[in-house]
């Protein structure tokens, strides 16, 4: 983490919720969950401290291994929107204990999600890791930062060719790691390409072996 600047100050959740995974289990969700079996878990979950509300040594590593993002906002009306986002691994920044930075390259320049985040500052990303079947989900809010060149430049990642428009800063409010249940498993097509050309180097390097000791034997035998 780079704390050189402070983004964000720790901002406790609302007094009315007294476990920060109230921001998404409203009383409405814990009726639901009460009906359905799971509450009492969950109670439990909540009174052992509930979900983390700053960024962590494993979610900072986490967060900076992924080149995807899902950034939910929502409207005046309630109406949501969810945004893709990507680039190279690092493009997600954390920049301090609570605050996660992205520059916002040129795009289809609908602004949905900056329209949104005009009217409600609330949104959440989704991270999800194909590769190793693991997912984090992340409640905050998030603004737009125009017009702060150091700041785009600092968020930018190094020689990645896409022109960077403004700063998307995220404060986190709480996350939570979910399991790995139904999530399929893939790859980065470098990464494959890159164990395709380890494998196809060792083979090559066997077949040589190979064939050396095949003339040794040769030799031996004429």
């Amino acid at each position: 983490m780079d704390d050189a600047k402070t983004y964000s100050s720790d901002q406790p959740y609302s007094s009315d919720q007294p476990y920060s995974s109230d921001l998404a289990f409203t009383p409405s969700v814990k009726a639901v969950q009460s009906r359905k079996g799971s509450r009492r878990a969950y109670a439990r979950m909540e009174e052992g401290g509930s979900w983390q509300t700053r960024i962590t040594e494993d979610l900072a590593g986490f967060i900076a291994a992924q080149t995807s993002v899902f950034l939910a906002t929502a409207n005046r009306e309630g109406q949501p929107y969810i945004q893709h986002r990507g680039g190279p691994r690092g493009f997600l920044r954390v920049l301090d204990h609570k605050t996660i930075g992205f520059a916002d390259f040129a795009g289809n320049r609908q602004f949905i999600t900056q329209g949104n985040l005009a009217d409600n500052s609330k949104a959440h990303l989704f991270l999800i890791d194909y590769a190793h079947r693991q997912r984090v989900k992340i409640w905050g809010e998030a603004r737009m930062v125009e017009g702060d060149a150091s700041l785009v430049a600092r968020l930018m990642p190094d020689g990645y060719e896409a022109r960077p428009e403004q700063a998307l800063l995220f404060t986190v409010a709480a996350w939570d790691a979910n399991c790995q249940q139904h999530i399929p498993q893939r790859f980065e097509a470098a990464d494959v390409a890159a164990t395709l050309i380890a494998r196809d180097r060792r083979i090559e390097a066997l077949e040589a072996e190979i064939e050396r000791l095949r003339q040794a034997l040769s030799a031996k035998e004429s």
